[in-house]
């Protein structure tokens, strides 16, 4: 008889299965139905144990701060991804971003985790929508076929390639050129400060090799300068020189410049230096290829009466349909992907954009669908997609549009899992695990988890708002003046004039791309007492955190030394406090060369960053490395008065409570950067505050606690100006400027100014529409 084993019963003799019908046949593999954790750690997490079923769409919520981003990304994606990463090699590994293992007893059922994030995609120059989806290099080869007159490759047509781009501009589209009434002053001369860039103040060493060179008269006003004399001022290439008994090296400035500043990244330089840069380095365009970054043979070279240059400048909803227009046999199959691959990008919600944006001047949020469209069209099925709030940026017009393309991947047989707060989302959801109660240490709890029916009826704070409503204001607030723009041109606005008001709470509103932000920060951003509190990074290193950027530290260590009678640089990590092994830093980062870097905690000193001497000084209990790992929140009750009080106040107005003081800046989300941002500006007397999707991150709970901060703010008798896609920040507001109607060219117009009750009893925007049907309960 045979024997039977876990996958269905085996011959003894051959070891082979014995045939039986499919469907009575239950195999181990069938069984894999959902990814276990037990035990999950990870930051705030109280050891968390959770199934997640597989091929399902599961939506991550809860307050910020509750856990929801340790347990999708720090937990689940990160051990997928690191065990995927150890199948290679260890020199491959060595290319690879390090992962390091998250703090779980176990995680089972994993498969290929892919992370579609919102950061950035970098900085390069070179970089543009239509390089990082490949769009361009199908079109490159589209033109290398049935482009006349012929040209060549495909490489002809790239402009980052030598054989494709303009021999000018180098590919790049754009010139740099020194403002040379920014490097020299010619009222003066050289020994009076004639030079203006930094590093070359009057008997520094730099300057001495000028004024000493015999060039010209360092008495000698620069206005007063032969055209010879100027020349090797500004413009001498390196040379020999002798200065008595000393050999040494001159070098006119502008070449100086741009050998020491701008071959140098500029988030990389120094303030100063940076603010140097940005007033004497003057960018154009390329006058050889008036910035199509080709040379005259690629650009010479069309199909339809375009070449790839105007084909890239397209709209990529025009250029779709340009695309399908085409009827070529000999390229059909790669006609046929590029036309998918452009409609992927329209139905994304992208269609506004162009194949030649530079991809570091999108958003997160466009950043995140533009990585998106890659994974439409793949035939990889069964494999774990993670979305970090994919509807960050997004018109409620839009949000639907993005739950279908969430239903889609999940459909082919894939596994989404979504962070998010936004109950257009959520309601679409296969399943929701919700976390909580609170946040950092009031949270890591899994509050929930089944579908979202039994969500709607669970006690949690997800579960009482996902049905909840901000109402439209009985009376809104008065205006006490107002902002007039006129003739709005940037980007796609399309002569826009518009009066902002003054004194209340306005909410620029509009679909993706429909010129919102060209019109607020173009137009609003740059005027003499507003503020902007946006999502950029901040600047800082590894050691940056919220005590630091606040200036909260400099209170906190001057309370530790009056209180110790010792100075206060003991208890800065950066200074005579910090532990010698770490630095200061709390961690040992070590390289391995051909192998993956290693982030350990310092074994010195534990990770509390300071000697154990200084751990030995207390302030009512608690040293200061115990101080820095208080939330927000409680150190608000530590120091119950004075300037840290005040600042510690602002922190948790602003919905930051959770964080800990001593929290790395790096791990802070584009929200929170946002928050923390507006929390320093409170302190400031402006009197216009302009805001950049405030409630990117927010649990519905806490956007009402925004709405209320808001409100203080024009109570207290400043003007707040908020870009927005929230439908509760929209009813709430006093004032509403529509931008539409549609995106890039088919926006850039007012459509329209008015109350949140006007736009709902008499719009006929995408906007009334949504607005409509959230105050009217749908």
């Amino acid at each position: 008889m045979p024997a039977a084993g876990p996958e269905g019963p085996y011959d003894h003799a051959t070891g082979a299965p014995v045939p039986s019908a499919p469907d009575a046949v239950t195999r181990l593999a069938d069984s894999h139905d959902l990814i276990e954790v037990r035990g999950a750690r990870e930051n705030n997490l109280c050891d968390v144990s959770v199934d997640i079923p597989k091929r399902r769409l599961t939506v991550f919520t809860g307050v910020s701060g509750s856990g929801k981003s340790s347990l999708v990304f720090g937990t689940i994606a990160a051990e997928s991804q690191r065990l995927f990463n150890e199948t290679y090699t260890s020199f491959v590994q060595s290319f690879m971003p390090s992962v390091g293992r998250p703090d779980v007893d176990a995680l089972r059922n994993l498969s290929a985790a892919i992370v579609v994030d919102q950061e950035r995609m970098g900085a390069n120059s070179r970089s543009t929508v239509g390089t990082a989806t490949d769009a361009y290099t199908m079109l490159r080869i589209v033109f290398s076929r049935l482009g006349e007159p012929y040209v060549g490759p495909s490489h002809h047509f790239g402009f980052n390639n030598a054989e494709g781009m303009c021999p000018r501009c180098e590919g790049i589209g754009r010139i740099s050129d020194i403002d040379v009434d920014q490097v020299v002053d010619r009222s003066k001369s050289l020994r009076e400060g004639a030079i203006t860039v930094p590093g070359f103040a009057v008997d520094s060493w730099q300057w001495q090799v000028m004024a000493d060179s015999g060039f010209y008269d360092p008495d000698k006003k620069v206005a007063d300068f032969t055209e010879a004399e100027l020349a090797d001022l500004l413009h001498k290439p390196t040379t020999k020189i002798k200065v008595g008994s000393s050999n040494l090296t001159y070098e006119g400035l502008v070449p100086r410049i741009h050998r020491s500043f701008l071959s140098k990244d500029r988030e990389a330089m120094q303030a100063h230096i940076r603010a140097f840069v940005d007033r004497a380095v003057v960018f154009g365009e390329c006058p050889e290829c008036a910035g199509a970054r080709l040379n005259r043979a690629a650009l010479d070279c069309r199909i339809g009466g375009l070449n790839i240059a105007e084909c890239a400048a397209l709209q990529i909803n025009d250029l779709a349909a340009f695309v399908h227009k085409l009827d070529a046999p000999s390229v059909a199959p790669l006609l046929s992907n590029l036309g998918q691959l452009l409609d992927s990008l329209v139905e994304i919600g992208l269609g506004y954009l162009s194949l030649d944006r530079t991809s570091s001047t999108l958003s997160g949020g466009e950043s995140q669908r533009v990585k998106m469209v890659r994974h439409l069209g793949s035939p990889l099925a069964d494999v774990t997609y993670v979305f970090d709030e994919p509807t960050t940026g997004l018109h409620p017009h839009d949000i639907q549009r993005m739950n279908g393309l969430l239903l889609r991947l999940r459909d082919k047989g894939n596994t989404v899992l979504v962070v998010e707060h936004k109950p257009e989302v959520i309601s679409i959801a296969d399943h929701v695990v919700d976390l909580g109660p609170g946040a950092g240490t009031e949270g890591g709890v899994i509050g929930y988890a089944g579908d979202v029916t039994g969500l709607r009826s669970s006690p949690t704070l997800t579960g009482r708002h996902l049905g909840h409503r901000a109402a439209l204001r009985d009376a809104v607030r008065r205006p006490t003046g107002h902002v007039p723009i006129e003739n709005a041109t940037l980007h796609n606005l399309k002569n826009v004039s518009v009066d902002v008001p003054l004194g209340v709470l306005t909410v620029v509103t509009g679909v993706a791309g429909s010129g919102k932000s060209s019109l607020v920060h173009g137009y609003l951003s740059g005027r003499e007492g507003v503020v902007v509190a946006d999502q950029s990074p901040i600047r800082g290193s590894r050691r940056s955190n919220p005590a630091t950027y606040t200036g909260l530290l400099n209170s906190v260590r001057t309370a530790f030394a009056k209180a110790n009678g010792v100075k206060a640089a003991l208890f800065s990590a950066n200074s005579e406090g910090a532990c010698p092994a770490c630095n200061g830093a709390g961690l040992i980062y070590t390289d391995l060369a051909m192998m993956a870097g290693v982030t350990t905690v310092c074994e010195k000193c534990e990770g509390k960053r300071y000697t154990p001497e200084v751990l030995t000084y207390k302030l009512r209990g608690k040293n200061i490395s115990e101080v820095l790992d208080m939330p927000v929140k409680e150190a608000y009750d530590f120091f119950p008065s004075g300037q840290a009080h005040a600042v510690l106040g602002r922190l948790a107005d602003v919905g930051l409570g959770y964080l800990r003081l001593g929290q790395p800046l790096n791990t802070l989300s584009g929200g929170e950067r946002q928050r923390l941002k507006l929390a320093i500006h409170m302190a400031e007397k402006a009197s216009t505050y302009v805001l950049d999707e405030p409630t990117t991150g927010l649990h519905l709970a806490d956007v009402d606690k925004l709405l209320a901060l808001l409100d203080r703010l024009v109570d207290g008798g400043n003007s707040v100006i908020v870009i927005e896609h929230h439908l509760a920040v929209m009813a709430h507001a006093d004032w509403i400027v529509d931008i539409g109607p549609g995106g890039g060219h088919d926006g850039g117009e007012v459509v329209f100014t008015g109350t949140p009750r006007q736009l709902v009893s008499e719009g006929d925007t995408l906007t009334a529409h949504h607005l409509r049907t959230y105050v009217n309960g749908g």
